[in-house]
């Protein structure tokens, strides 16, 4: 998981401050993630699922945004249908995220096996999510840069 977050930082870094800042948040909580080696340590679960929160609300509420004005100002029909197929995964992955948080806020994360389990779970997720996202980025956003290039030159 960590090597694909810095493969995506590598791709498009640079290209974006948004997606910058964005991929560096994705490092960030792949870090938290990994960094939970025992789960009864409430302040560092408690870290992970801000970090989380964070992650999950800059992509629905800044990136994805942004991505999908791109497509319109680029007339992109192609990247417009493609985050119409892939949304719909991402929206189920951020509740589970969510779902995951709040139960740690309200202080239901004290059975270590269930929440090892859980996290277990929620890291294939996230990492689903990132290849989606990842994909996102490609066609909704580099694709354009190559088109906005082509358009001065």
């Amino acid at each position: 998981m960590l090597e694909s977050c810095q493969n995506a930082q590598e791709r498009w870094g640079g290209v974006h401050l948004l997606i910058d800042r964005w991929l560096q948040e994705r490092a960030e909580l792949v870090k938290a993630y990994v960094a939970i080696s025992d789960v009864s340590d409430a302040a560092v679960l408690q870290r992970f699922c801000e970090i989380l929160v964070d992650y999950v609300s800059a992509g629905h509420f800044e990136v994805y945004q942004q991505l999908n004005e791109e497509a319109r100002a680029f007339d992109d029909q192609r990247g417009l249908e493609l985050a119409k197929q892939i949304y719909p995964r991402i929206e189920v992955i951020t509740e589970a995220a969510l779902a995951f948080n709040d139960r740690c806020d309200a202080g239901d994360c004290g059975d270590v096996d269930a929440v090892s389990g859980e996290l277990k779970r929620l890291g294939q997720m996230l990492h689903e999510r990132f290849e989606l996202e990842d994909c996102l980025i490609e066609v909704l956003h580099t694709a354009h840069k190559q088109q906005a290039s082509a358009a001065v030159v």
